[in-house]
């Protein structure tokens, strides 16, 4: 079973006070033997009129920037040596936040990249923002996104496939999703289990006149029963350690965050898919929604054959110089 061998770790707060994803990752590099690189990106817009000010040049100033926050990767990862884990530190002028990642990840090779959600201004605080989506949509591996801090304790992981491929989703990408989640089950001791959504055999008609009618969907129990045998017979194909399989009735925007619910599941598993016709990677409005249902960690894997559209070359630092004041 196929397990992650260089593992990316985004740190977006070098003076955080707990980093939940350097803590995941290291517990997937040790149980995986991986080696972990910790990168963090220099964003910051330079006011280039505040370096005059200060009577610091541009070319000092990043490097100054550049030191610091080498040495603060350099602090942790002394820490995650001390546990057998080899350990890389790593940091640029790139921008924005989401492209530096991928271009570092590109660069090194990863096969995983661990970041943790962005602050959000959303209501729901578990919500991902823009920075995270471009991060799933143009990464070139896999993304273990962190939304909760507590770490990996024999943990429940949930994969959603879909056996009857409907969608346009590639039977390889559950092959993928189905290796991907057993590698992490077996590496952390966790709990696996394999879902598969199917329409609800009936469903509720508004409009009418006399009021709400229960229409049936004209397969009922034989949907559910043919959908447990397709979702067996997938999982049977595929070497996994000891797993449970189920058949959520439902739209999978509301079982799947339910099931993760109901489980207590550390992690999810998906999948994204290409539409057809478009170039770019996209999530999909019913995997948008379940990812910002979920309120565990979730883990986006990638079709075998994507390549990113990121610019493999840097941008270096922004800077921003102030228009002269005009005179009258």
């Amino acid at each position: 079973m196929p397990s992650y061998k260089t593992i990316l770790v985004a740190i977006k707060d070098l003076d955080a006070r707990t980093m939940p994803a350097v803590r995941k990752a290291a517990q997937l590099a040790k149980s995986q033997g991986a080696t972990l690189e910790l990168f963090h990106a220099l964003s910051d817009t330079i006011l280039v009129d505040a370096l005059e000010a200060k009577r610091i040049s541009l070319k000092d100033f990043e490097a100054e920037r550049l030191a610091a926050a080498l040495k603060r990767l350099e602090t942790l990862a002394k820490r995650l040596r001390k546990h057998d884990i080899e350990v890389t530190c790593a940091a640029e002028w790139d921008y924005p936040p989401a492209e530096a990642i991928v271009r570092r990840a590109m660069r090194i090779k990863a096969d995983l990249i661990v970041a943790e959600r962005h602050a959000t201004r959303h209501v729901a605080g578990w919500m991902l923002a823009y920075t995270d989506w471009e991060l799933l949509r143009n990464a070139p591996c896999a993304v273990l996104l962190v939304k909760v801090a507590k770490p990996y304790h024999r943990p429940v992981i949930l994969t959603a496939i879909d056996p009857f491929h409907a969608h346009e989703k590639p039977a390889r990408l559950d092959a993928a999703l189905l290796a991907a989640s057993g590698s992490v089950a077996e590496s952390l001791k966790g709990k696996l289990h394999v879902v598969h959504c199917v329409p609800p055999s009936t469903m509720v008609a508004t409009g009418w006149a006399s009021g709400p009618v229960v229409v049936d969907a004209g397969r009922g129990t034989k949907a559910l029963t043919r959908a447990k045998q397709a979702l067996a017979a997938e999982v049977a194909r595929h070497p996994l350690p000891s797993h449970k399989l189920a058949v959520l009735e439902g739209a999978a925007r509301e079982a799947v965050p339910q099931a993760a619910r109901q489980l207590k599941a550390s992690l999810v598993v998906m999948g994204a898919v290409s539409r057809a016709g478009l170039k770019r990677l996209l999530i999909g409005n019913t995997a948008e929604a379940i990812l910002d249902a979920l309120t565990c960690d979730v883990l986006i894997i990638k079709p075998g054959r994507f390549q990113s559209k990121v610019a493999r070359r840097g941008r270096g630092a922004q800077l921003i110089a102030l228009p002269n004041a005009m005179t009258g």
